[in-house]
């Protein structure tokens, strides 16, 4: 199986930028799988997601999700049933990839090194989704803090857009500070909230980009889609 399809849950009100913002992630996979058939979609654009599947019926499923939750486990499976894929392959999502946490810790200590920011005296504010009726993104956001306390000197913290603790009440931090937003793509909450919390805070340190813009990304998908077709599948890890 050399075919696959990324998926994301997209913006509703605006579609097209994510659509095509998954597209281009497509083709830097690509680059890094010869011979492959690689397609980018979201579930929000009307009609894409049917198109991506008629074009690659036996594809794997590469949900660019942060956690494993509503919308991979019920809300994914459902409508690639609709679209026609019988028992389709899907792979854990992108916030669950083993190598994800030494990607957090190499993206943080680069920006700290950047803006001249001392390791063990930056406070790295990990800022995420959450839910008020799932605790799938708080979870995973959690083990992913402590990952990188565990392998980096930065004092981690988190905080939320849609749960306790609020980002705009984690950001309050005095002293050097950097916030890594762990999201999949620049939607409407990398864009918006997360700028508008840490302005309300006076936060004191740069606002990096979304992980999941990384330019390393397309080489880790690259790797968890070869690890699919040779059924090497070693369950969620987080040493860095």
């Amino acid at each position: 199986m050399t075919s696959a399809i990324l998926i994301a849950h997209g913006s509703p009100a605006d579609p097209e930028p994510q659509e095509r913002a998954m597209q281009a992630l497509a083709a830097r996979v690509r680059l890094w799988l010869p011979g492959w058939q690689i397609r980018g979609t979201t579930l929000a654009l009307p009609g894409a997601l049917e198109a991506a599947t008629k074009a690659l019926p036996d594809a794997l499923i590469y949900p660019f999700f942060m956690a494993e939750g509503f919308f991979t486990r019920r809300q994914l499976p459902k409508r690639l049933a609709a679209a026609g894929m019988k028992s389709p392959h899907q792979l854990p999502a992108f916030g669950h990839d083993p190598e994800l946490p030494a990607l957090l810790a190499r993206t943080a200590r680069a920006a700290a090194q950047t803006h001249g920011l001392p390791e063990a005296q930056t406070t790295l504010l990990l800022a995420a989704h959450g839910s008020q009726v799932s605790r799938a993104s708080a979870t995973i956001t959690e083990q992913m803090a402590e990952a990188l306390r565990q392998a980096t000197r930065f004092h981690v913290v988190t905080g939320y857009v849609e749960e306790d603790p609020l980002l705009h009440h984690a950001a309050q931090i005095l002293g050097p500070a950097l916030c890594l937003p762990f999201f999949a793509t620049r939607a409407g909450h990398v864009a918006q909230d997360v700028p508008q919390a840490l302005a309300e805070a006076n936060f004191p340190g740069p606002l990096l980009p979304a992980i999941g813009e990384h330019p390393q990304v397309a080489p880790l998908i690259a790797a968890a889609l070869t690890r699919a077709t040779t059924h090497v599948f070693s369950g969620p890890s987080f040493s860095v």
